[in-house]
């Protein structure tokens, strides 16, 4: 399968375009679409050539539906956010302003990435004929994912706490982002009100003669000040963007919980509809009735079945006991072999969560220990000068 060779091509999603067509009521819409690049990187890809073609958002949100419900045993890479959520309210959140569509670009590129690295979504042919052939599937009944609540009576302890670990990690990285927000909004007003200075020294050195200059110096350093903020929140955006990833990655960690609980659902469906037949066979072969049942009221107003109606039904059973036994086992060994893959992936994903998250947030604190250092100096010099124009002045009395 020509998928197998992902680990040698290089994927990248290069552009983002707009344009506009009509929807499925038949309205003009404008809509953003993606160029996706693939090529070979070495000789073992040399049969393949490189190839680009354009996708849509809501064709990528098909192939991740796709992988979830083809591969419920892997924690699949989430998507950028459709729509800007948890931003810091200078930042624009209509979904074709340009920095948005940049960032959801990236983040684009990074699922693919994600997927194409994963020893085991990587081999998938519906990937690559994503990557590689214009007609993508639009429909499959695989596609549609279970969303259902089971109560299962043996939940795996494991899985439990999954469950409750992405509960609380998205609990935490929800605050985390919107207290980021929140400092955002701050520190932008906090360094934009710097302009108001820089204007009004600008002022005040049209009518001075002798620190005209000092007092010109001192607002160009104002307005560089007030507009360095752009690049710092700039920057931090895109820390906040990789805290997403892993925000929109509990949903993903969530859907492998719930197909465990569906397969453990299932399980003891039919060990439960076993026991019931066992049970029938029981009372069938006794003649006595343990619990009451419609059966029982019949008997005992219409008298007993015959040695041979007992004898066909006592066939059935044997047959249904056979078919029953069948089911368990293989429902264990479908259970079994779930968790089992699904553990193995759960462990890929934390080792790629800590190391991630790790690298993140130390790229973070140094990005910060930079903007200060770079405060400090700005600083330094905006007081250098002001005392420049205070000592002109004086000298000048």
């Amino acid at each position: 399968m020509l998928a197998n060779n992902f680990f040698s091509m290089e994927i990248s999603v290069a552009e983002a375009e707009k344009r506009t067509g009509k929807n499925t009521v038949n309205m003009q819409e404008m809509y953003t679409v993606y160029l996706i690049e693939t090529r070979p990187v070495d000789a073992l890809t040399e049969g393949i050539t490189p190839d680009s073609l354009w996708r849509r958002y809501s064709e990528f949100e098909l192939l991740r539906n796709y992988l979830l419900v083809t591969y419920p045993f892997v924690v699949v890479a989430p998507l950028p956010e459709k729509r800007a959520e948890i931003v810091w309210h200078k930042l624009s959140a209509d979904n074709m302003d340009p920095d948005f569509v940049e960032r959801r670009r990236v983040g684009l590129e990074n699922f693919l990435h994600r997927v194409a690295s994963h020893p085991v979504l990587c081999n998938d042919n519906i990937f690559y004929i994503f990557l590689t052939e214009s007609v993508f599937l639009q429909a499959d009944s695989r596609l549609k994912a279970v969303n259902a609540a089971f109560r299962v009576k043996n939940p795996d302890g494991r899985f439990t706490e999954l469950k409750h670990y992405s509960d609380e990690l998205q609990t935490v990285l929800s605050q985390l982002l919107r207290v980021r927000a929140r400092v955002a909004d701050r520190l932008y007003g906090v360094y934009k009100v710097h302009g108001n200075y820089g204007r009004v020294f600008s002022e005040w050195s049209a009518i001075e003669k002798e620190m005209g200059d000092g007092l010109q110096s001192a607002g160009h350093h104002m307005d560089a000040y007030a507009a360095s903020v752009d690049d710092i929140l700039e920057e931090e955006e895109h820390y906040a963007d990789q805290l997403k990833e892993y925000l929109f990655y509990t949903d993903a960690l969530r859907a492998v919980c719930r197909k465990h609980e569906l397969t453990q659902f299932e399980l003891e469906m039919v060990a439960l509809d076993l026991a019931c037949k066992k049970q029938q066979k029981e009372e069938l072969v006794t003649g006595t009735v343990r619990t009451f049942s419609l059966k029982g009221m019949t008997s005992k107003l219409f008298g007993q079945e015959t040695a041979e109606q007992r004898e066909a039904k006592l066939q059935v059973l044997e047959q249904q006991l056979k078919e029953g036994e069948e089911a368990v086992k293989e429902k264990n060994t479908e259970s079994d072999e779930f968790v089992k893959t699904a553990w193995v992936d759960i462990e890929r994903f934390k080792d790629q969560k800590d190391r991630d998250l790790k690298e993140a947030l130390i790229s973070y604190a140094v990005m910060q220990i930079s903007m200060c250092k770079k405060h400090t100096e700005r600083c330094f010099d905006q007081l250098c000068t002001r005392r420049e124009s205070v000592y002109s002045f004086s000298m000048s009395l």
